[in-house]
């Protein structure tokens, strides 16, 4: 106080008096409290294992009963040996150092003065400082800053013990190196926590103090060491160790391990997923109203934001992405790929097959190819025939049965489409075609016609939906351009013309898993702040968007792409659905799929432009010279990612759609019964298998003059007879000679044959 009223006439108003000065100095500035320290946020997975951690200052605080007794008494014995004893003002080192530095003017000051509580709120406000000017203000020379620091630690010293006051100017200080804090301090130089800390090591972070940056112990070993010899004499002469153990220390070297805290996503182990986090909180306004609160709560706010991220779904997306298209490759490919559990809409893993990075160097890129524009500025690209299912869901959404059969032509001109605003969105000049000339001209069902993906199937189907309920049955299920414009509605849609992400194809995908059930793509489960509070997180807003049994219906259809479609030999040893994308003129490849536990979305494509850059005489470790389907890259790398992700985990099974979805039958296309008259039943048996269909056989035994012992006389269905494959109760007859009948005579008292055989089940071979 005594300090204060000498100070207060030169640097306030005239006229002003004493008095009024000094019940100035004593006022607690209101804005005190909302000061606090910025602290490193950490991204942690599912696990509660790290993924990353933000901070513009790397700074953990600590409570002091986690501070060794060994680091208080060294910062106390260099700083302030006296502040216990004092108040906010230790008046014989302030006025002794105060009378020296008003003769000094302004310059650098002699000598100094201030206490501890006087050096927090000093670094308090430095390091709350928003401007360069507010930067500059907190750490200028002059008597008014000093006093503006005097009124500020009497106002600390009425509000926090002393012990706070030590803790928290522990945790704000800076000890050079970019570690701010006591604990970040402990870890980056000698990789130990606080209360770790030996009488060395403490009175070097002590000696730091001073100046963080001209002490640093990494750069300048020599200066360090000074100042930590001059804090074991500063101790020895407070008497708080002994001479002798102060010289025993003083002869020990710097012996420092040094200890990195990566900051931001670039280094992490999931670094497209962490990036996606990281946008996800800086441009949702549930975490601030505007740009600059949400960079200050996640680089300044010390939150603990507890993920969805598993890291053995994450780890298997990495290797199969690097597996089949490398970071760097000659044909400068890239792919992504997005894993989301059915039913809670949370993303297990995220990754693009590039180290988050310069686009400039090789093998990097900034651009997370596997998300939308918001969050991860990629633009989308067209995601093929994975968008049929699409148009399917509708059909089974409206009752269409599985076996509704569709005449498919060669080429095909979309006309009488309308889009959702009623407008007609035909286009008559375009002459849309297959894929493959042979598909042309035939009659498909629901279920044949998604098998082989047929694109004039599949426009006259979208034709006879509707084209709105196609686009309508897309966006209940999650789908959006990544651009953020609004979904294009022309006849092609159903072809995949419309630019997307792969996260919000696994998200579709991942409602058929669930029944129909749709949730938004969540990252978040939980953020908590320093304080233990909870800041709200967004919802996956689960809906029943389709019918269940429309659903199954999907389910079975697509399960049948991996065993008979385009997708064959892409299963994975359990129930598993999916559909192959390939992008009009080879121009990108995708692969979508999905059991009842797990849903994932494959690109494969050229960063630089799939129409300029297309997929053809592609090079690549497991796929080299030809033209790039869903299945030759995008299906290989959902296969061994689904494989691996899923291991040890129980099967899950799909349901059987209802019955009214077979009331056209099962949609295969039907065979006829060859005719087994003559064969032995074991040939008659191996016969039937060969056309990859399920049956019964019931023997029936019988005597005829025709056909010798063994042999088959007849059959049910008869010969030449159309057998539908997909009937799965399908009983075959085989009525089997017993040679002559007896009564006939000249049976030359051959004894009976054999009884019937036992009913036998046979499938189709592989």
């Amino acid at each position: 106080m005594l300090v204060g009223l000498l100070v207060l006439p030169v640097v306030c108003t005239v006229g002003v008096s004493v008095r009024d000065s000094a019940d100035w100095l004593l006022t607690e500035p209101v804005d005190l409290g909302d000061l606090g320290t910025p602290q490193r946020s950490r991204i942690l997975a599912a696990d509660n294992s790290l993924i990353a951690t933000f901070f513009r200052q790397n700074r953990v605080d600590v409570k002091l009963k986690d501070i060794g007794k060994n680091v208080q008494d060294a910062v106390l014995a260099i700083e302030d040996a006296r502040f216990y004893q004092h108040g906010a003002i230790d008046a014989k080192g302030t006025f002794r150092a105060l009378m020296s530095n008003l003769n000094n003017g302004d310059a650098e000051p002699a000598q100094g003065g201030s206490g501890i509580t006087q050096q927090y709120v000093k670094n308090l406000l430095l390091v709350n400082a928003d401007s360069e000017q507010e930067r500059t203000e907190a750490i200028e020379t002059t008597k008014g800053r000093k006093i503006r620091e005097l009124r500020y630690a009497i106002a600390v010293e009425r509000t926090l013990t002393k012990p706070e006051i030590l803790e928290k100017y522990l945790n704000v200080t800076y000890y050079g190196d970019g570690a701010y804090g006591i604990e970040a301090a402990a870890q980056r130089y000698f990789s130990v926590s606080a209360d770790k800390l030996t009488l060395n090591q403490a009175a070097t972070l002590a000696g730091v103090l001073k100046n963080g940056n001209l002490y640093n112990p990494r750069r300048n070993g020599e200066g360090a060491l000074k100042r930590r010899n001059l804090v074991f004499d500063r101790m020895a002469e407070l008497g708080w160790i002994t001479p002798q153990v102060a010289e025993a220390e003083k002869k020990k070297t710097l012996r420092l391990k040094l200890k990195e805290t990566p900051n931001g996503c670039t280094n992490s182990k999931a670094a497209f997923f962490c990036d996606y986090v990281q946008r996800e909180i800086l441009t949702n306004p549930i975490f601030g109203k505007t740009p600059k609160e949400r960079e200050r709560v996640l680089w300044l706010g010390g939150l603990t934001i507890r993920t969805t991220l598993d890291w053995k779904v994450q780890k298997a997306a990495a290797k199969a992405l690097r597996k089949h298209v490398p970071e760097i490759n000659r044909d400068k490919k890239a792919a992504a790929e997005v894993l989301v559990r059915p039913g809670t809409g949370e993303v297990l893993g995220m990754d693009v097959d590039r180290a988050l990075g310069d686009n400039g160097e090789p093998g990097k890129t900034w651009i997370n190819f596997a998300a939308d524009q918001d969050h991860g500025t990629s633009i989308g690209m067209p995601a093929g025939s994975t968008f049929k299912a699409f148009t399917l869901a509708a059909a089974f959404e409206e009752g269409m049965p599985i076996g509704e059969r569709i005449t498919a032509p060669s080429g095909y001109t979309p006309t009488g489409f309308r889009d959702c605003k009623g407008r007609d969105a035909s286009d008559y000049k375009a002459v849309l075609r297959n894929s493959a000339e042979s598909e042309g001209g035939r009659s498909f069902s629901l279920l044949t016609g998604s098998w082989h993906s047929v694109n004039t199937f599949f426009l006259k189907l979208e034709k006879r939906v509707g084209l709105c309920d196609t686009i309508k049955m897309a966006k209940k299920l999650g789908i959006r351009r990544a651009d953020g414009r609004p979904l294009t509605e022309n006849p092609s849609f159903t072809l995949g013309s419309n630019d997307v992400s792969p996260l919000r194809v696994a998200a579709a995908y991942a409602a058929f898993g669930a029944r129909g059930k749709y949730c938004e793509p969540i990252v978040l489960k939980r953020i908590t702040r320093t304080d233990g509070k909870n800041i709200p997180v967004p919802s996956a807003k689960c809906e029943q968007v389709m019918d269940k049994g429309a659903a199954d219906a999907v389910s079975h259809v697509l399960r049948g792409v991996l065993t008979k479609g385009t997708g064959q030999g892409l299963g994975i040893g359990r129930p598993a659905a999916g559909k192959t994308g390939t992008v009009d003129d080879y121009a990108a490849a995708w692969f979508a799929g999905y059991t009842p536990d797990l849903a994932a979305a494959v690109w494969v494509g050229d960063p630089r432009g799939g129409f300029r850059h297309k997929m053809r005489n592609v090079c690549l470790p497991t796929f080299c010279g030809g033209t790039v389907y869903g299945a030759s890259i995008p299906g290989p790398i959902w296969q061994d990612t689904m494989e691996a992700a899923l291991r040890g985990t129980p099967e899950s099974y799909f349901r059987r759609p209802p019955s009214e979805f077979f009331s056209k039958g099962s949609g295969e296309d039907s065979v006829k019964m060859p005719d087994l008259r003559g064969m032995k039943v074991d040939e008659a048996i191996r016969r039937l298998s060969a056309l990859r269909i399920e049956f019964r056989v019931n023997p029936v035994r019988v005597f005829d003059d025709e056909y010798k012992d063994g042999e088959v006389a007849d059959t049910d269905p008869r010969p030449g007879e159309s057998i539908d494959p997909g009937d799965t109760d399908l009983l075959v007859t085989l009525t089997v000679s017993k040679g002559r009948d007896p009564a006939h005579g000249d049976d030359h008292g051959q004894p009976p044959p054999p009884g019937d055989t036992p009913f036998e089940t046979r499938r189709p071979r592989a």
